[in-house]
């Protein structure tokens, strides 16, 4: 967690260095659209995997 932490900061400090917002970067339309595209493929995934995984339970539980 503590890496994670760091490595963020250091993600920051890059791109303030290199002149880059991130402010503009979430405002805008088309940044908006991308993390709305991104998050609905994350939600996606996470639904499959609880499916999954739900699935293997039920078949380890079946076994015992």
């Amino acid at each position: 967690m503590v890496r994670f932490i760091i490595l963020l900061i250091i993600l920051v400090l890059a791109l303030s260095y290199f002149g880059i917002s991130i402010r503009n970067i979430v405002e805008s339309p088309t940044g908006q659209d991308n993390f709305s595209f991104v998050w609905a493929h994350i939600k996606d995934g996470w639904e499959i995997l609880v499916v999954w995984i739900a699935g293997l339970i039920q078949s380890i539980k079946n076994i015992f």
